[in-house]
């Protein structure tokens, strides 16, 4: 966008609607309204991304009802609705029977909105619209939805938008079709504002975040009960964290070996509540060498507490209490989690 412009909001224009019956012509309006002028947004490329797609859901921001539509069906001026309003701008509807000549719309439908009342927008202001127009199908009790999927800028240089090519008049005036019923027909919008984002959520991995290493002694472990244990809670990134086990096993390693878990819990004041990523080496240390048991552990950890993640057999019960081999040393384990890697996640600008 260029520089002294403004963006005013993206919007979703999805519905406007005219009727037409017998005899004489009567307008019928319903909802919202306004806007419309001479256009030439057709462009085969984009015409050829164009769906069209029947739902029930009537239009919620302007309906427009044609009762006599065979008075009209052969003229070739432009029908402009009255204003009217949706998501914070006036609009008008703009309506070719025959077709806009100019827009690639001979043998069709062609159907705008056109934006008014602008002289009190900022200098270099832009709308940025995505685009939705209705064709009632009362015989299926439907409305047809055209939409070409692109952002529709309105601005100062372009005020209207639209479809040339709206629904062929083949098509539209074919009586099986049901677009037309006892010479009433009807055409729609929906104009939803759709604000661009100002902020995004973040997500950050970082390795070897301050203070990721706590250990935890566990004194007079024979005289543990068959439950979990768990350890103080330890804050690494944003969020606290803590160490459980049970003694005489868990699982498939229940009895013959030992667990140990990690568990998310809490989060630090004024932190950004999400899942949290933790990789962390979980060990059971040797209390007479290096070498320690230790497994590698990596999991998004959901918002709430007490979420757990590791391995019921760091070790087997018969190896921890062979005293020779240094890991129940005194009648006391010492387990160590090192999270080598955390999410952090934060509210910033797009």
């Amino acid at each position: 966008m260029d520089s002294q412009k403004r963006s005013l909001g993206f919007i979703s224009l999805a519905f406007l609607f005219i009727t037409c019956s017998s005899a004489e012509f009567l307008i019928q309006q319903v909802t919202e309204s306004r806007g419309t002028e001479s256009n030439s947004s057709y462009d085969l490329r984009a015409n050829l991304g164009v769906t069209r797609v029947l739902r029930e859901e009537r239009p919620s921001s302007k309906i427009v009802t044609i009762a006599g539509y065979s008075v009209i069906k052969e003229r070739t001026e432009v029908y402009e609705s009255s204003v009217f309003e949706a998501a914070g701008y006036k609009w008008r509807l703009v309506l070719y029977v025959t077709g806009n000549k100019n827009d690639g719309g001979n043998g069709y439908i062609s159907l705008y909105v056109r934006m008014e009342e602008t002289e009190s927008l900022p200098p270099g202001w832009e709308v940025n619209v995505d685009l939705k127009l209705f064709v009632h199908n009362p015989k299926q009790h439907k409305y047809l939805a055209v939409t070409d999927g692109a952002v529709k800028r309105f601005s100062a240089a372009k005020k209207e938008w639209g479809f040339g090519q709206l629904i062929a008049l083949s098509t539209f005036q074919n009586t099986n079709e049901g677009y037309i019923v006892q010479d009433t027909c009807s055409f729609g919008a929906e104009i939803l504002i759709v604000k661009p984002a100002e902020q995004q959520e973040k997500v950050t991995f970082i390795s070897n975040p301050p203070n990721n290493v706590f250990t935890w002694k566990i004194l007079r472990f024979s005289t543990l009960e068959d439950k979990f244990y768990y350890s103080d809670d330890f804050l690494v990134g944003d969020r606290y964290w803590r160490l459980g086990f049970n003694p005489k096993g868990d699982g498939d390693g229940r009895p013959h070996a030992l667990p140990i878990y990690l568990y998310a819990q809490g989060f630090r004041p004024n932190a950004v509540v999400t899942n949290t990523w933790g990789a962390v080496n979980l060990r059971l240390k040797n209390q007479r060498s290096s070498n320690h048991r230790q497994l590698y552990s990596a999991a998004w950890y959901p918002i709430r507490s007490d979420y757990g993640v590791g391995v019921n057999n760091i070790i087997l019960q018969k190896d921890l209490k062979d005293t020779s081999k240094g890991y129940l040393v005194n009648d006391a384990i010492v387990f160590e989690a090192e999270l080598v890697k955390v999410s952090v996640t934060n509210i910033v600008p797009v």
